[in-house]
């Protein structure tokens, strides 16, 4: 066995950049996160080769001084804390003193600064650690050029430029997300591809998601027992099958952390598709000794004293922007004097005890009146292609689809019903040809079957048959439904979903009972369906995260139509 020995600090270091400078757009975030913590307002990037040739950042910052340039490059040298107790409420982003020495391990690296005391700025590099006079304006320079140059083993495992640039400018946005404040500009090979001013936090979040995530999103700001949640978070329709999107920021810096991302999806579980991600920019505040930021060489692991009271604060801000107080979608003015078709019961299409949906229509409208009344999505003109309902309202045409909505109101009535759904006997019961596994779910899971609201048993050895189906659902396809049902207890099984599964389950349930395209309805009944929108929470999208109803208001229609071209 070889003996003991103690490593040379060159090696040390090289080995300490392995953890810290993994590629070249983790080198460029320990120097943007150190030139925010200097009070920089400006700061410019520019890039060579996707940062593998060369990386300069230039800030305007508080700089340094010349008698502390050479501690700048030295291993845990660091102004950001000095004991114990200052580490366990650190409000800065860099504070290991580990960065630019890991980084002029393994690169040619210059760095130039001046403080506003200076006649003059400053040099020092990680080849000559002398402090050289050198021109330059107020603040800090650092370039880092042919990173990995002296450890080839680690330069093989770089990607093309076009990779490194791509991680490079996820780094500069997830940045210049938190710090709308600051202005940033970011050049490759010559060309400027980001030039971003100082603005609010909304405006940098467009900029940085687009005018598309913006224009599809809703604003974040709630606060509660010293936590804070700022930012935009992306409604239903606008969602992606990738995370891309996706930016959570604790106390200023980016995390990736279990924790909020479940808080995340439970809070969109009801609204989007299983398979869908939402896009966000959200930005939690928190006291500092509340959060372990130490977890991680990268800093993007944090770890929170109280993780529940956390996760249940983030889920209900986003819930509560997903569920607007008012359960309208839309609060027009009133307008006077509108005549419209008064329905003079309430209906709602077979979901509770009123006339039956399925039943006949009525052979007389009413004749219009005048009223005063108006509401959030109007009054129903009509149907189109037995799909979508027209309805108008102050600010002009809303157009609804009926299926999507009504499955909505359905799975919002299922989820707020007892635990055990009551029965509405089929006059006539259902059978149907069932596979070996529909009749073992069946035998072997009655219990849960009956809180469901359905009596599903074996007529014969290769036949089920339906007597009953929950009262909620009675105008559903009882075999439809009740094969649904039997595929879920049986893919995932009976204790998950009653549990974990359980609001899957009954959307799937909403689905079947939902009213169906084609399906042609009286304008009381269209009118029935869309005041029930308005009572019921996120009526805005179906169980899969589609949008159920658009507006397109006068002016949008003057458009089209080129009035007053």
């Amino acid at each position: 066995m070889a003996s003991i020995k103690i490593l040379p600090d060159l090696l040390v270091s090289q080995i300490a950049a392995g953890e810290v400078v993994e590629r070249p757009a983790s080198a460029l975030k320990e120097l943007l996160e150190n030139s925010l913590d200097s009070g920089a307002t400006e700061i410019s990037v520019h890039l060579l080769n996707g940062g593998t040739k060369l990386i300069r950042v230039v800030d305007n910052g508080s700089g340094i001084s010349r008698d502390e340039l050479q501690l700048a490059l030295t291993r845990h040298a660091t102004s950001k804390i000095a004991t114990l107790e200052e580490l366990h409420r650190v409000t800065s982003l860099g504070f290991r003193g580990e960065a630019l020495a890991s980084i002029a391990a393994v690169s040619r690296l210059q760095l130039v600064s001046r403080s506003k005391d200076m006649d003059h700025g400053w040099k020092v590099g990680s080849e000559n650690l002398e402090p050289v006079p050198a021109a330059g304006g107020f603040g800090t320079s650092i370039e880092v050029a042919d990173i990995y140059f002296n450890t080839p083993a680690r330069r093989k495992f770089l990607k093309s430029d076009a990779t490194e640039y791509a991680h490079c400018a996820e780094t500069f946005k997830r940045i210049a997300l938190s710090s709308p404040d600051v202005a940033f500009s970011l050049q490759h090979n010559g060309k400027t591809l980001w030039q971003l001013k100082a603005s609010t936090l909304e405006e940098r979040i467009a900029a940085i998601l687009g005018e598309a995530f913006a224009n599809a999103a809703f604003i974040v700001d709630e606060g509660f027992s010293g936590l804070a949640i700022r930012g935009m978070a992306a409604k239903p329709a606008h969602s992606s099958s990738s995370r891309e999107d996706q930016y959570f920021f604790v106390n200023g810096r980016f995390v990736r952390n279990k924790l909020l991302s479940h808080a995340l999806k439970q809070a969109y579980q009801d609204v989007l598709h299983h398979q869908m991600h939402p896009a966000f920019a959200l930005f939690l505040s928190i006291s500092p000794e509340e959060i372990d930021v130490n977890v991680h060489p990268a800093k993007t692991e944090i770890r929170f004293r109280e993780s529940r009271a956390v996760h249940q604060f983030v889920f209900h801000a986003i819930d509560k922007g997903l569920s607007p107080p008012s359960a309208a979608p839309i609060s027009p003015p009133r307008v006077e004097n509108r005549p419209f078709q008064p329905f003079q019961q309430h209906m709602d299409l077979g979901v509770v005890q009123s006339a039956d949906f399925y039943g006949k229509l009525f052979e007389k409208p009413a004749e219009p009146v005048e009223t005063t009344v108006e509401f959030p999505l109007g009054f129903a003109l009509g149907q189109l292609s037995g799909i979508y309902i027209l309805a108008q309202n102050s600010s002009g045409l809303i157009v609804v689809d009926m299926h999507a909505a009504h499955e909505r109101i359905v799975y919002e009535k299922l989820k707020s019903s007892a635990t055990h759904f009551a029965m509405q006997p089929l006059l006539i019961p259902a059978t149907f040809a069932a596979t070996p596994l529909e009749i073992e779910t069946a035998q072997n899971h009655q219990e849960l079957l009956i809180e469901l609201g359905f009596d599903i048993a074996p007529f014969s050895p290769t036949v089920l048959v339906v007597r009953a189906i929950p009262a909620l659902l009675k105008n559903a396809d009882a075999t439809e439904l009740s094969r649904a049902v039997l595929h879920e207890i049986g893919e995932y099984g009976a204790a998950r979903v009653a549990t974990e599964r359980r609001n899957e389950l009954l959307a799937t349930m909403a689905c079947h009972g939902a009213i169906r395209a084609k399906r042609m309805l009286a304008v009381p009944e269209m009118n029935a369906l869309l005041r029930e929108m308005e009572e019921t929470e996120r009526s805005g999208q179906c169980n899969h995260g589609r949008p159920t109803w658009f507006q397109l208001t006068l002016a949008d229609l003057d458009k089209l139509f080129m009035r007053g071209k």
